[in-house]
């Protein structure tokens, strides 16, 4: 047990990986995610399994695609019999502590962890709950996130701010040196309302944000994945440029806001003397479009919506300054986790594969490849997404289906659809096929769900939302 090393875990909410300067953007300022990527490995291709909290949050938890744990949406809680990576450290000897958000509905708030040490604010409230055979609903107003951006201070930025004193807390105590620990905290920047204190809003506007990249004519021809998406959420507006503007000013400065506090966290580290023996992994339940694509939030496959970072340190184990460019996902990560705490893998039915070699900069074993679903509101269908080397797909299952293919090398910016086009028939079906092996049958899944949805209606109606909530 003396040689297993601490596990903090970071895992933020709605931060798209770009949206940072540590994965390259030229005016969000993240001086301590840089310093995570000095001190370790950072993954320059990391997505989330599915681009929505809770089943983003059930898949982390358990190492499993969402196909596979069945946490389809937001409104489904996690089997109170999964298996978990928390349960998992708990039976290797581990001291487990969850502070703030992980999203976990239900009974069982904690599913392993020991203890949590604040409030999951987002985990209070029963979610709407909708059933694909009643479509996509159409929104009667605009979203309001957007015009109501500015500075101040939410009720979130107080739940971050309970949540980070916690952490420092905790990893003070004397006790921490006792026996192996891991912490995972759950901070909800930066996810809306785009409110954020000063100093942030005004490091951003109205001089250092920039407008979202929409090239002339591509609204009209947006997939029906986002046309969804734009009609069920309001995401049309209008929003004014000023508007739009403030938006995505908040939004950095939540990102640059969310950097601090991982900075004070690793301050402490050092200060307790913990630094040297702990693992530091952090990574988002998934990002948000910010008005890219002429969409807000996430349920997108969308490099804004389902790429979120994913940064490993291990002092004198992983290699300071490294960067990985090979396609991996969140289940990869949680099984890092395992690995690096001596859990036998291969006794669980994970979908995620070590990154432990690529800390030290092997990476001939990686697979190169990510896999992200949505099954929940603001689609209609079973979607999926699969990402390897510079192709990703993304597939809705119908009668035809609906698929989009992209070059991303080419066209990072995921503007030209290459769905159909002879010259890459090839790797369309490979990719298609990588994903419905995954599926198995694709009308079986769906009948799943719809199953499940019809269910907890029912449940929801005579006990209450917050039996599942």
């Amino acid at each position: 047990m003396e040689n297993r090393p601490n596990f903090l875990v970071i895992m933020s909410d709605e931060h798209g990986a770009q949206f940072s300067g540590t994965y390259g953007h030229p005016l969000i300022e993240t001086p301590n995610m840089d310093r995570l990527a000095e001190q370790g490995v950072t993954f320059e291709n990391n997505y989330c399994n599915s681009p929505l909290c809770v089943p983003s949050r059930a898949s982390f938890m358990t190492g499993q695609l969402v196909s596979k744990c069945e946490t389809w949406d937001n409104t489904k809680a996690l089997d109170v019999d999964a298996i978990t990576w928390p349960y998992l450290l708990r039976e290797q000897g581990y001291e487990t502590a969850l502070d703030g958000k992980m999203h976990l509905l239900g009974m069982d708030g904690l599913h392993g962890f020991d203890q949590q040490l604040t409030r999951d604010p987002h985990a209070e409230v029963p979610l709407p709950h909708f059933k694909w055979k009643d479509g996509i609903p159409e929104a009667d107003e605009r979203w309001p996130s957007v015009g109501e951006a500015g500075a101040g201070v939410s009720p979130m930025i107080e739940a971050d701010d309970a949540m980070e004193s916690a952490a420092i807390d905790y990893l003070r105590d004397p006790g921490r040196h006792e026996k192996p620990f891991a912490l995972c905290v759950g901070f909800i920047a930066p996810h809306f309302p785009f409110v954020v204190p000063e100093p942030y809003f005004s490091m951003y506007y109205p001089d250092r944000a920039d407008m979202p990249n929409i090239p002339e004519g591509h609204l009209a021809e947006l997939p029906p994945s986002a046309q969804r998406l734009r009609t069920m959420f309001g995401l049309e507006g209008p929003y004014t440029d000023d508007e739009v503007l403030r938006a995505r000013a908040a939004y950095f400065g939540l990102v640059t806001y969310l950097d601090a506090k991982i900075g004070r966290l690793l301050d402490t580290l050092d200060d307790a003397g913990l630094a040297e023996n702990t693992v530091i992994v952090h990574t988002s339940d998934h990002g948000d479009m910010l008005g890219e694509h002429g969409l807000w939030r996430k349920m997108s496959f969308y490099e804004q919506s389902a790429r979120v970072p994913l940064q490993i340190t291990w002092p004198g184990r992983a290699e300071p300054g490294l960067r990985v460019n090979q396609s991996v996902s969140n289940v990869d990560a949680v099984a890092t986790i395992l690995d690096l705490a001596g859990v036998d893998r291969s006794k669980w039915n994970l979908d995620g594969a070590s990154l432990k070699d690529a800390l030290s900069g092997d990476v001939s074993d990686l697979r190169d490849e990510a896999i992200s679903e949505h099954f929940a509101h603001g689609t209609d269908r079973a979607m999926g997404m699969v990402r390897s080397g510079k192709w990703k797909i993304c597939y809705g299952h119908g009668d035809p289906p609906e698929i989009e293919l992209y070059d991303l090398d080419a066209d990072p910016g995921e503007f030209a659809n290459l769905a159909g086009h002879p010259d890459v028939a090839e790797i369309q079906q490979k990719l298609t096929t990588r994903l419905l092996e995954i599926w198995g049958d694709p009308d079986e899944l769906t009948r799943r769900i719809l199953q499940s949805q019809d269910e907890r209606e029912v449940i929801r109606k005579i006990a209450g939302p917050g039996v599942l909530f």
